[in-house]
């Protein structure tokens, strides 16, 4: 393998910390490989992938590379938009497809190359589901840059009727003091601890639950 890859990330985002090592192990086998958190800063390449990217990107910085790809927790069509792993736990799922597809400037439209399907017991708090969902992640990327470029030949069209998840806000944590805690288990699971902490109101006061497993 002898190619440019660009890894866009936003500059916050939670996958950066799995970003090194993967990075790492690339490097050997391809050309050159440039880690940016802005899309603006990309330079012509072959591959480019979008992971942890909120960003808008613009026809022509689609256009500095061969492929533009992106990995999304949902089998599109169903599931476009934000936070797709975290809607699906909170629906009760707990097998979860990860597709890889091409990136198009209608958002979550372009055709698939790869899916996986992550599996969960159902105990798995955020830090474990990022984890997850990490490695399939990067398990997908190394996979389509290791068949390339063949696999471009293999790309399916979605097909089937559109689904759309809204993005959460920190009030998609709120708890209802009258529930009980099994029944509010799943918002437990995906919420994160310090960003957007799981909270009540009772009495006329805010009270911030964090949930952790034991040792």
């Amino acid at each position: 393998m002898n190619y440019r890859i660009t890894i866009v990330t936003d500059k916050n985002n939670w996958i950066n910390t799995y970003m090194p090592q993967w990075i790492e192990a690339l490097e050997p086998s391809t050309r050159e490989v440039d880690w940016v958190h802005d899309a603006a800063q990309m330079k012509h390449g072959d591959i480019a992938f979008y992971l942890g990217c909120e960003q808008i990107v613009t026809r022509q910085q689609l256009d500095l590379h061969t492929h533009n790809l992106v990995v999304h927790a949902s089998d599109l069509p169903q599931g476009k938009g934000w936070s797709p792993l975290t809607w699906k736990i909170l629906q009760g799922e707990h097998r979860i497809p990860v597709v890889l597809f091409e990136a198009a400037e209608q958002v979550d439209s372009g055709p698939v190359y790869l899916k996986h399907t992550m599996e969960f017991a159902g105990h798995e708090l955020l830090g474990e589901l990022r984890a997850v969902l990490a490695a399939t992640t990067l398990k997908l990327c190394s996979e389509f840059i290791g068949r390339y470029p063949a696999i471009v030949k293999e790309a399916q069209e979605q097909q089937g009727e559109a689904s759309f998840y809204p993005k959460r806000t920190p009030q998609d944590s709120r708890l209802n003091p009258e529930s009980s805690i099994q029944e509010q288990f799943a918002l437990f699971r995906v919420a994160d601890n310090e960003r957007y902490p799981c909270f009540f109101e009772l009495g006329g006061e805010t009270y911030i639950l964090k949930i952790e497993k034991k040792g």
